[in-house]
This record gives C-alpha cells, structure tokens and sequence, in this order.
C-alpha cells in the first residue's frame, strides 16, 4: 500500500544515516506536518509523488547523490554546510531534532549553500583524495627510512629524489650500514619503487594523466 504524503508539505529537512533517514516537514505556515524515519530506499519513493517543495540536507556523505535525484524529481533541493546548522537546533541532540533544525535553516534567506556536485565531480574529487593520502604515506615513509638510515650515521637529504639517488649507492655497499640492514637491499628497493609509481596508477586506473590539474601533480 503507498505511502500518502500531506500534499500542504511546503520545506522538509532530512536528516542523513547510512540506513535510516529522519525526516521533518513544514507547512507553508512553519508548523511541522510530517516526522517520520525513512528507510533508504522509502525516500526516493515517497517523494516522487510529492509536489515540488524546498529541500534542505547537510553537506555530507551521499548528500550530492540524493540531492540530484531529488532535482530530477521536481524539488528544490540544497545542500548546507553542518556547522551553519547547527545554531537553528534546538534542545538535546537527536536525528529528529537535527532534520528540524536542517529544516529551519534552509529557509533562511542568509544561508551559504553548498552547489550539488555531479557524479564526475565527485569521482576527481575521490581521486584527488586518494591521490593526497598517497603522497602523505609516501612522504611518511621515505622520512622514516632517511631516520633509520641516520641511526647509522647516513645522512640523506630531504626528499623523494635524493633518497631515490643514494639508496642504491648505500645499499651497494653493506659496510656503511653495520648491521643486518644491508641483506634487505631488494625489499628496500622494492619498497621505494612502490612509493614512486602508487601515486601515479592511482591517477592512470581512473582514465586520466599522472599529472593532474589544482597542484597534484608529483614532482
């Protein structure tokens, strides 16, 4: 049997879970109309034959997702950062509490908005992401081999194209080392010539050149 919405619903707030989303709207007057917990496959389908009303979310996880589907359905749907939420709530916190608050804030003529992102938007995005927490472990991990290596009195300069240059010429020659270090030659080049190209496959699997565009490219 469907769902029946109050066709007066002028402003809902939804308030995104991963399963479960909490649901509060507004008649034209500001009184609250409807509070319901949806599940995620029920939003989508109560709202279809809903008549195109103004809907506010949060600027999280899935938010640009349904924001476009719900576009294609006839709302008004924007997106607002969490922390300009968060003055419209009210009382102790919960999910019914914060899609009232969701609610009330996207009705506020001041309110910053954050633009819907296109699935191509999103997918750079996750890869400029994963594109950076590369680079970070890269960096990390190159700075912990020059510390060990300075624990046996070899200094190597700071960066990625130094260490690539002297490590073999340190590795070629075990009595520099004065430890067990030195029988671990190919696993340490095996190592650094992973941290070189990970960057870069990540890019080239999505399609696109190593060298990306904003300044992520690696040097």
């Amino acid at each position: 049997m469907p769902h029946k919405l109050n066709s007066g619903i002028a402003v809902i707030g939804i308030d995104i879970g991963e399963n479960s989303f909490h649901v509060v709207g507004h008649d034209k007057r500001g009184a609250i109309v409807l509070r319901q917990k949806w599940s995620r496959g029920q939003v989508e389908a109560r709202l279809a034959n809903l008549p195109s009303c103004l809907i506010g979310m949060e600027a999280c996880v899935g938010a640009h997702h349904l924001s476009r589907k719900l576009q294609m359905l006839g709302h008004y749907a924007r997106l607002m950062p969490a922390k300009y939420v968060r003055p419209y709530s009210k009382g102790q916190k919960n999910d019914f509490r914060d899609a009232e608050a969701i609610a009330e804030a996207v009705q506020r003529p001041t309110m910053k908005f954050v633009a819907t992102k296109t699935a191509e938007q999103l997918d750079l995005q996750a890869l400029h992401r994963v594109r950076e927490r590369l680079v970070s472990q890269r960096t990390g991990i190159i700075n912990q081999i020059r510390a060990f290596l300075l624990e046996r009195g070899i200094a190597v300069r700071q960066g990625l194209r130094f260490l690539r240059a002297e490590l073999p010429r340190i590795l070629a020659t075990p009595r520099q080392l004065e430890s067990s270090l030195a029988t671990h030659g190919r696993a340490l080049r095996q190592l650094l010539t992973f941290l070189m190209v990970a960057p870069s496959r990540a890019a080239q699997s999505h399609g696109r050149p190593s060298r990306l565009p904003i300044g992520l490219g690696l040097s």
